[in-house]
This record gives structure tokens, C-alpha cells and sequence, in this order.
């Protein structure tokens, strides 16, 4: 009886070990980019093939980053909670003949304090400047904190698809914020899997790529603990810069379906910054650089020019 009771205890450590460790599935990129346009998938695939990512380490945090062209001018592209360097591949490979573009991808890292240190490093190590920054989603509320921060390193700012600081993210998401980092990978991942389905697809106009790619980061391109850090800096306050005053041209890109910027959120990020520029796009959901980036590279052009 003893030894029974004994082994109880053990039983339950191993099946909750298995919970936990229970792998994610990780399908091969020709089958989760099997409805993607072909053209557009080989391109995706070339890209990786031809520009792989470069790595520094800082604070004990591995960055990887892609780095194209050798224009004058910089454009660095900070991608969201569910991205990676390359889902700017298009934009990139278009903007590589007239400037020196950078696209990073965050680590684990929980602060935007922490994601700015990093993204300086990078910007040293590779002897930049100053850049034209476009942040989308978490990326645009980066990059608002970087202006905020490091205005000397910033000509221009696009803020695409994006929120400014507020409480109204935090406070819709207080409980997933608390269950998330206790729940396994497998959960949270299917988790952002039924989001895609139901809310980003739908809301690209059906766009097999956007599927595509963010099935791709839930079936291991991204981890668990990268997009728990990612929420954590979603919800990091600051405050927003005066770009009026630091003379900072912005450029604020919105759809008006996005399904993760509410219209509440939209309204706040224009009146925090009035004197934008503002592009309003018709139905295009959450990632218009992905689903229409011939139109997203020309708005880029012109608001560099």
C-alpha cells in the first residue's frame, strides 16, 4: 500500500512532464506553403537560402537578423508578436536597390528597454547611424518607444497597423496574460492557430500567405517563451514622444478591419501623433505588407522621399 502511494506522486510528475513536453508538430515548409502562390513561396525560400540571418549576442540574448542592399540611406524593419526577419522578405528585396535595409528578430526578451539595447547593438555592430524605421503591431509600438528613446538615430518612423500606449490591451487580456506562461507549448501555439484561422486569414482577404506564414511560427518557427516575452512588451508603458518637437516625420498605416488594433486603439494612436501622415487601407487586415506588398513598398518609397 505504501509503495502504491509512493508511486502516485511519481506518476503524476511524468504526466505532467508529458504534458508540458509534449512536442509541437513541425509540418515541412512545402506543406504549409502548399496553397501559397508557388512563385511567391519559391521566393520566400530563395530568400532564406540567399540571405541568411546573422547573430549577436546581447545581454545573453541571441539576436538573428537579416541585412541586404548598401544604399545611403537605412530602412529597419521591426516585424510583430507573431513575426520573424523574413516576413519582410518582399519589402526588402524591393527596397534593396536604393537602401541598406535591416530586419531583425526579437528574442525572449520582456521589456521594450531590453528590445531597444538590442536593436542599438545591432545598429553598432553593423555601422548605422540612423534609420528609417517601420514597426507594424508590436513592431510599431517599438518603434514608437525608439523615437521615444533614440531619436538621434531616427530620420523618418512608420507605425503601421499599431496601438500607443494604453491600458485598454492590458486590461482586456489580464487573464491571458496570467494563464498563458502556465500553459504548455502545444496549448499556446494552438492557441494562435485557431486566432489565424478565425480572424487573420478572414480578415487578409483570405490571403494564403498570411496563413501560411503565422501556421509557420506556431508549428516551432516561433517558441513559447519569444511570444510570451512579446506580450509582455505589448503591454510595457512609456511615454510617447513628442515628434513634433524632435522634428521626426510619421507616417501611420491602418486598415479598417484589422482584427487586433481595435478602432478605440486606432483613434488613440492618431490623436497621440496629429500632425501624421495617415493611410487608411480598405480591408486588408492585420499584415498588408504580406497579403498587398507591391502597394506597402510604394507608400514606403514615397514617405521616404
Amino acid at each position: 500500500m505504501k509503495r502504491a502511494l509512493l508511486i502516485i506522486p511519481v506518476v503524476l510528475v511524468i504526466a505532467v512532464a508529458a504534458l508540458y513536453l509534449f512536442p509541437c508538430p513541425s509540418p515541412p515548409f512545402t506543406k504549409i506553403y502548399g496553397r501559397v502562390d508557388q512563385s511567391i513561396a519559391a521566393s520566400l525560400a530563395s530568400f532564406r537560402k540567399d540571405y541568411s540571418a546573422r547573430e549577436l549576442v546581447v545581454d545573453g540574448a541571441r539576436w538573428r537578423y537579416c541585412v541586404a542592399g548598401s544604399g545611403g540611406r537605412t530602412v529597419l524593419f521591426l516585424h510583430g508578436m507573431t513575426g520573424a526577419c523574413d516576413i519582410w522578405w518582399q519589402q526588402v528585396l524591393d527596397l534593396q536597390g536604393d537602401y541598406r535595409v535591416l530586419s531583425v528578430t526579437y528574442p525572449p526578451v520582456r521589456s521594450l528597454s531590453g528590445l531597444a539595447a538590442g536593436i542599438m547593438r545591432v545598429l553598432d555592430s553593423e555601422k548605422i547611424e540612423r534609420v528609417n524605421v517601420v514597426g507594424t503591431s508590436l513592431g510599431g509600438y517599438l518603434a514608437q518607444y525608439l523615437v521615444a528613446r533614440h531619436p538621434e538615430r531616427i530620420d523618418r518612423a512608420v507605425f503601421a497597423n499599431t496601438f500607443p500606449p494604453n491600458t485598454i490591451i492590458a486590461r482586456k487580456n489580464r487573464a491571458a496574460g496570467t494563464v498563458l506562461p502556465l500553459a504548455p507549448s502545444w496549448v499556446v501555439m494552438g492557441i494562435l492557430r485557431k486566432n489565424t484561422e478565425e480572424k487573420l486569414y478572414p480578415a487578409a482577404e483570405r490571403s494564403e500567405l498570411v496563413r501560411a506564414f503565422m501556421l509557420e511560427q506556431s508549428h516551432g518557427k516561433m517558441s513559447r517563451d519569444q511570444f510570451i516575452a512579446r506580450y509582455h512588451c505589448v503591454i510595457d508603458p512609456f511615454t510617447p514622444p513628442d515628434v513634433e518637437a524632435l522634428r521626426i516625420p510619421v507616417m501611420i498605416i491602418e486598415s479598417d478591419n484589422d482584427p487586433l488594433v481595435e478602432p478605440a486603439l486606432r483613434g488613440m494612436l492618431k490623436r497621440t501623433y496629429p500632425g501624421a501622415r495617415v493611410v487608411t487601407l480598405h480591408n486588408k487586415g492585420h499584415f498588408p505588407y504580406l497579403n498587398e506588398p507591391a502597394m506597402y513598398t510604394s507608400l514606403l518609397r514615397d514617405f521616404f522621399r
